[in-house]
């Protein structure tokens, strides 16, 4: 668990620093690079059981693009506009919303506990967002990245519903091999039009290297870990584990690309972590 909170505080962190390459582009290269990676593990598991995917395909396909797609590609437009910092603390709200989520959808209920860790959640967020201008809220400007980042949780946050009805019915390693390859060939014409608008990216060293880490690590080996991970220690507790993700990504983001600390954004933080532990406390099915 370390090691995927070190991955997943690296895929933020990186997105950030190759942040000049397109999203769209950065998004797909990542998933290439992991179809790639998943392919001795995937592939024969996918095609063995490929009638799942045929019988399933509404619910594979809306798995697929909530998880795979528009949560990547979210949460690398919202870097183009914010910081890490901002990203990883408000991508830790995604279990709070999930379990509000499955209030509404699934008719799950939540305990006064839940709930209250839910109100934490925001309001550790809110904090975060907005620094020492919380108390001046009608006057805030609303950073873009910030707003971009809501569909990230969203996305996310769907997808770990629809994990819950419906991952049984397809094979663990090869549904995440088909919903990224299917997800790559979506972004396609999207990679194209963005190139055709933006004109195509000259790759430097220092971004083909990140794509490469994105493509490996956190799409691949932190699954992989967190998977074994959860087998070793219950859901309940990994989860907990990853909830230092924006706490790991806060200061190397102060280190390594002098983003600013502040007493507003630790107390935020704090908040958004003791929020998110309330509210799954007894949703330990929630993904």
């Amino acid at each position: 668990m370390i090691f995927v909170v070190i991955f997943y505080s690296g895929n933020i962190l990186v997105g950030k620093g190759i942040n000049e390459l397109p999203p769209l582009t950065i998004t797909f290269f990542r998933l290439l690079i992991a179809l790639i990676v998943l392919f001795p593990f995937g592939f024969r598991s996918a095609w063995n059981n490929r009638s799942a995917f045929l019988i399933h395909k509404k619910a594979f396909m809306k798995m697929g693009v909530t998880g795979i797609l528009l949560f990547n590609t979210f949460i690398y437009v919202s870097l183009q506009f914010t910081s890490a910092t901002n990203v990883s603390v408000l991508e830790a709200m995604v279990p709070a919303v999930t379990a509000v989520l499955s209030f509404f959808l699934l008719k799950e209920r939540l305990n006064k506990i839940q709930w209250a860790g839910v109100i934490l959640s925001l309001f550790g967020a809110l904090i975060v967002v907005m620094n020492r201008n919380i108390f001046q809220f009608t006057f805030i400007e609303w950073n873009m990245g910030d707003l971009i980042m809501i569909g990230a949780i969203l996305s996310w946050a769907i997808y770990s519903i629809m994990v819950k009805k419906y991952m049984h019915l397809f094979p663990p390693i090869g549904v995440i091999f088909a919903m990224t390859c299917i997800s790559s060939i979506i972004l396609i014409p999207f990679v194209a039009l963005e190139w055709f608008v933006l004109g195509i990216p000259s790759f430097e060293a220092y971004q083909i290297a990140g794509l490469i880490y994105l493509g490996i690590f956190p799409s691949s080996i932190a699954l992989i870990f967190y998977n074994h991970a959860v087998d070793l220690l219950s859901a309940s507790r990994a989860s907990v584990l990853m909830n230092f993700i924006p706490v790991i990504t806060m200061f190397v983001a102060y280190i390594w690309m002098g983003e600013t600390i502040t007493i507003f954004k630790m107390i935020g933080t704090l908040g958004v972590i003791i929020g998110v532990i309330f509210t799954t406390r007894t949703q330990k099915s929630l993904i």
